[in-house]
């Protein structure tokens, strides 16, 4: 008795690979779809920032403040055993006060020696850091996404601040700890400071 030709046997597995492929590019085309949708923006701007250097210049995030303007309180004794970590930016209440660079808001909160706050998870997973603010950009929730210029909120007294000139203490957090963010808000503007040209 013959044996049964060869692309015979062939073709049922064949037509499994075929249909195993055809399989994987589905998922992948749904895959590529879902990650271009808005709902996913959030942790498109996540991976982003985790691959992304801190930028070396920062615009001011306080409107109508230039950086000159800005005392070097850094290391500044704050009672208790504290230190300033990070700079007091004057200005009028209500004023402005905008994202210095793209991200995902970690934190929209009120209470501590911040008062009303809110944390930014930027580039390099460094955690930016506005204070005593008299109130929030309208609708502005964790996890949303933000772009240099885009405001968080309004200069205030909120938190510790009170009984003090209105004013937005602002914050950098890397993975050892504060950083100073005078000397990127005195920087020249480079190529690599966040613009809102990122968007």
């Amino acid at each position: 008795m013959a044996e049964p030709a060869a692309p015979a046997r062939r073709t049922p597995a064949a037509l499994r690979l075929l249909a195993n492929l055809l399989l994987l590019l589905g998922l992948a085309l749904a895959g590529w779809w879902a990650w271009q949708q808005p709902f996913m923006a959030s942790p498109r701007m996540w991976w982003e920032i985790s691959r992304a250097d801190p930028p070396a210049s920062l615009p001011m995030p306080v409107d109508g403040v230039a950086a000159g303007d800005i005392a070097d309180t850094w290391g500044a004794a704050r009672g208790s055993g504290r230190s300033h970590e990070g700079v007091d930016i004057f200005a009028a209440r209500g004023t402005a006060v905008r994202s210095t660079t793209r991200g995902v808001v970690s934190a929209v909160r009120d209470g501590g020696l911040g008062g009303k706050q809110v944390w930014v998870l930027g580039p390099g997973m460094e955690r930016h850091y506005y204070a005593h603010l008299d109130g929030w950009a309208e609708g502005l929730a964790e996890r949303d996404v933000v772009f240099p210029g885009d405001v968080l909120g309004q200069v205030g007294t909120s938190g510790n601040a009170k009984g003090t000139p209105p004013h937005l203490h602002y914050g950098i957090y890397g993975a050892g700890g504060a950083l100073d963010p005078l000397p990127r808000l005195r920087a020249p503007a480079g190529h690599d400071t966040e613009a809102a040209s990122a968007r």
